[in-house]
């Protein structure tokens, strides 16, 4: 049986870019797709199953060697959790399919996202705005997330535009605050505590 996403059919071959490659979507849901995708490993073709979903954006906003961090509750951990403001690149996994095959990259898109996610979760407007990494989540589940660097923002009348069951406080915190609080679990998404360490490694021979 097929699936479909406003006319989008499951089970078609597509050709991706990224590997060169041709993919086999097999299921398409509200928001991850399940694909097939044959890869050539020496003189092997090894056959992959991968879940793939929209985007997301991270944001690193400094100021005066501090960073705002998010306290925010979170549904997964039953309790609140320390982040870095963000959300997802694409409302829908529909959107995210037609702009990856308008095949001009997601980062355009990325970085609309992350102005929208500064100006709704912390109630900044952010002024200046650069990419710093993109971490991938791995060989067989394909979720990118991409951080920003904001050190140039504004406030934003009216302050925080948060979504309907949304608890998110933004606090201050000094650079060594966030490495103990990255040390010490306080940050449970594991990719923002690596790029949050390297970030701050990275800036602590310039104090």
């Amino acid at each position: 049986m097929h699936n479909f996403i406003n006319n989008i059919p499951a089970r078609h071959v597509v050709n991706d870019m990224a590997h060169n490659e041709k993919e086999k979507i097999e299921y398409i849901g509200k928001t991850f797709e399940l694909l097939k995708r044959h890869i050539k490993t020496g003189d092997k073709i090894i056959e992959f199953e991968i879940a793939r979903r929209s985007p997301g954006v991270r944001l690193i906003i400094t100021k005066s060697r501090k960073i705002l961090l998010t306290k925010e509750y979170r549904y997964e951990l039953k309790g609140y959790d320390y982040r870095l403001p963000g959300g997802k690149v694409f409302d829908t996994l529909k959107d995210y399919i037609l702009a990856r095959n308008k095949k001009t990259g997601i980062i355009k898109y990325a970085i609309r996202a992350a102005k929208k996610e500064c100006m709704e979760e912390t109630g900044f407007i952010a002024k200046s705005i650069k990419h710093f990494q993109t971490s991938k989540a791995g060989a067989t589940v394909d979720w990118d997330l991409y951080y920003f660097t904001v050190n140039k923002f504004k406030e934003c009348a009216g302050g925080q535009k948060l979504g309907y069951g949304e608890d998110i406080k933004p606090e201050w915190k000094t650079f060594e605050e966030v490495m103990k609080l990255c040390l010490n679990n306080k940050i449970k998404e594991a990719r923002s505590v690596g790029v949050l360490l390297r970030f701050l490694l990275k800036n602590s021979a310039h104090k």
